[in-house]
């Protein structure tokens, strides 16, 4: 394991993009140093810290939606969760068995799903 982290590889471990983590730099969220050449370097403890937190929140995505789970169906390796968003709005995603059972995913439970590109994850 190395000490210090490009940038880009910075980025690319805690899967945001290298202008996020600019960002996250800019407004103190994310502690970085500088090399001899000025360039943003990412202590290996700083990516530990933010992946690990376990809230989320160090995930990229602009669009989180609270609602509370209305139907959990699994067929196989497969499960269909539907969350009620605001109403009437219904927000479906397919996912694995296994995350459901991990979540412990159930009607009547709030979640936040976090949509990121064509993704949904829900968050407990």
């Amino acid at each position: 394991m190395k000490d210090l982290y490009s940038a880009s590889e910075a980025a690319s471990a805690l899967g945001i993009s290298l202008d996020t983590l600019r960002r996250w730099d800019k407004t103190g969220r994310i502690k970085v140093e500088r090399d001899h050449a000025n360039r943003r370097v990412v202590p290996s403890s700083e990516i530990d810290r933010l992946r690990n937190d376990g809230s989320g929140r160090n995930i990229s995505a602009r669009n989180r939606f609270r609602g509370i789970v209305t139907d959990v169906k699994v067929e196989g390796l497969i499960a269909q969760v539907e969350m009620s968003v605001n109403e009437p709005v219904l927000l479906v995603a397919v996912v694995t068995r296994d995350a459901v059972e991990e979540l412990q995913l159930r009607p009547g439970m709030q979640t936040t799903a976090l949509v990121k590109s064509t993704n949904v994850l829900i968050q407990r």
